[in-house]
């Protein structure tokens, strides 16, 4: 499978990534693999959403897209895929670390009429002491702008200025008035099914809507360096990301459970 070999990344696609916070990569995944794996992947979320199980979560983003974490758990071959050296290599070597772990995998499917997400950093949700935190954003389908793609700001990773936000219609209010003022630099990609993004956990992003009559469908991974420690939480998303994806472990600790593999090397 391809998903066992290391993607051939170059110094120049790492140093592209530490300076704009994100990378377009083609073909991270070959088309067979992500056709074996998506009608799983789906079937997992469609029993997510009949049972209307919340898994947890403070907000309900339906209106934006459908969320399901820590698929891995759900099917063996879901997990394989998503555990993949491949993948975590990829994100070790664009972070430029020895050793990643798992934080916690999404399916987000952004329904047809889908609204968009709007801007924000992910960071603020996670309770993790590093700023080595990194999310591929695999396509399983191919994703043109009008049906959801993603756009980040460049740079943005690095401004410690902005305000701590949730993702909300006051979060786009505010970072979109930044982007204009500031004249901030907005990159947007589209994808085929198998290509993926990844995108720092402190950069500014969001994704359209989907003005298509097809579901957008995408499959996230969270990786962070295998060395971080766990941060006191300082909002009530950090307190439930603590519980629901640490578990058992507490504020000064190594950010390590059952939960967080490490996945490469």
């Amino acid at each position: 499978m391809t998903t066992d070999n290391e993607y051939p990344l170059t110094a120049a696609q790492c140093e592209e990534y530490r300076r704009k916070g994100h990378i377009f990569l083609p073909a991270v995944a070959a088309g067979d693999e992500v056709s074996a794996v998506r009608p799983l992947i789906l079937d997992i979320v469609d029993e997510i959403v009949r049972a209307r199980d919340s898994q947890g979560r403070i907000n309900d983003y339906s209106a934006m897209f459908t969320q399901v974490t820590n698929v891995w758990r759900k099917a063996e071959r879901v997990g394989a895929f998503i555990w993949a050296k491949r993948f975590a290599g990829i994100a070790a070597r664009l972070m430029g670390v020895a050793s990643v772990r798992l934080y916690h995998d999404q399916a987000l499917i952004k329904e047809p009429g889908g609204k968009p997400t709007p801007w924000h950093q992910d960071a603020y949700y996670w309770p993790l002491n590093t700023e080595h935190t990194i999310t591929m954003w695999l396509a399983l389908v191919e994703i043109p702008r009008t049906m959801g793609s993603m756009s980040f700001v460049s740079g943005s990773q690095r401004n410690g200025s902005f305000k701590p936000m949730e993702i909300s219609e006051a979060s786009q209010r505010y970072f979109e008035r930044l982007i204009r003022e500031e004249r901030m630099d907005v990159q947007s990609y589209e994808l085929r099914a198998g290509d993926a993004t990844f995108h720092s956990g402190t950069i500014l992003h969001s994704a359209h809507g989907n003005q298509s009559n097809r579901r957008r469908e995408v499959m996230t991974v969270i990786y962070y360096a295998a060395d971080a420690t766990v941060l006191e939480p300082d909002n009530e998303h950090r307190k439930i990301d603590l519980a629901a994806f640490l578990p058992g472990v507490k504020p000064g600790d190594l950010a390590a459970s059952e939960l967080n593999p490490v996945l490469y090397p």
